[in-house]
């Protein structure tokens, strides 16, 4: 099965000046991330703030160039390519932001704001955008008389529902999902998530899920990266990374992640601060606050390497795994 969305190795560099008689400085957002997407999958992108998942969002929306590595949409290539091939790539790919207040313009009725990709990518009749527009709403839950109001009309869930229907009308094969429910209720979180998977097994559509919230990324995800700094720490089939965690910044993220049940998790402290993405630490990215760093966490960065059902970035991955089949290190409760 062909892959909706394969990047390899991306990378998102920016220079960040530092004064008039200094050179720029050189910010690695994203610093080599692959992976690929299969229709009716989601991937969870998650780390802390400041890791660089939105600016991977970004770049596999096409919203921003990658600096360096490939990136292909619907089998194709998205670097030097004619105009009406990058709008035709454009169409395969769309996003749901996080703000639903802010994403949807005040002043035209959500009718128009249904009807605005279709007007701009396709030569469809209005009859036909209204008909379509309208039969998207009924997907995403709404009442036909919706079509006729504004935004400010609604709630926040009802919102988020209309930029979802949006993001559908050009019939992607790959929606980016930044953050989407971290600005809503508990509640209307659930609801929209529930919509989410129910579009995904209808439309057969892909995601990539950005989020930071770990209990929302095991609800809806079949695999997670694990973003810090830039770089990927630990990658692959949900399961694996959620009940046996082989990274101790993925361990730390789980053990921070409140459980439904009450069962306890063996708890992990990050010391210091997270560096700055303008010095990086020489060896791994992540030693200055990990509690388990030896001598070569300092002086070699770690490359991501298969191990266990999934790719891990740690030198000392083996030791965790080993560990993990003795005293249950990562798994969680039963």
């Amino acid at each position: 099965m062909t892959a909706v969305v394969e990047a390899k190795d991306l990378r998102r560099v920016y220079e960040v000046r530092r004064g008039p008689f200094r050179e720029p400085a050189r910010l690695v957002a994203v610093g080599g991330v692959s992976f690929a997407i299969q229709p009716a999958r989601t991937l969870a992108v998650v780390g802390e703030s400041g890791c660089g998942k939105s600016t991977l969002a970004r770049v596999v929306a096409l919203i921003e160039k990658p600096s360096e590595g490939t990136l292909a949409l619907a089998g194709g290539h998205t670097a030097d390519v004619s105009p009406a091939h990058q709008r035709k790539l454009r169409k395969s790919v769309q996003m749901v932001f996080q703000n639903p207040y802010g994403s949807l313009n005040p002043r035209k009725k959500i009718g128009a704001i249904l009807e605005s990709p279709l007007a701009i990518n396709t030569r469809l009749s209005p009859a036909a955008r209204a008909e379509r527009a309208r039969g998207m709403l009924a997907k995403v839950g709404l009442r036909p008389e919706h079509y006729d109001r504004y935004p400010h009309m609604f709630s926040g869930g009802q919102r988020q529902r209309i930029a979802i229907a949006r993001a559908l009308m050009l019939e992607p094969s790959l929606v980016v999902a930044d953050e989407p429910v971290s600005a809503l209720d508990v509640s209307v979180q659930a609801q929209v998530l529930n919509l989410m998977t129910d579009l995904q097994r209808e439309l057969q559509v892909a995601y990539l899920f950005i989020s930071h919230d770990l209990a929302v990324v095991r609800y809806i995800c079949h695999d997670v990266l694990v973003m810090y700094l830039g770089l990927a720490m630990e990658q692959g089939e949900k399961t694996r990374i959620f009940e046996r965690p082989l990274h101790p910044y993925t361990q730390a993220l789980l053990a921070s992640t409140p459980t439904l049940d009450g069962g306890r998790k063996q708890r992990v402290v990050l010391k210091g601060e997270r560096p700055s993405p303008l010095s990086p630490p020489a060896g791994c990215v992540f030693s200055t606050r990990c509690t388990h760093a030896v001598d070569v966490c300092h002086r070699q960065r770690p490359s991501l390497r298969s191990l266990d059902g999934r790719l891990v970035a740690c030198h000392l991955a083996e030791k965790f795994l080993e560990s993990s089949h003795t005293s249950g290190l990562g798994a969680e409760p039963h």
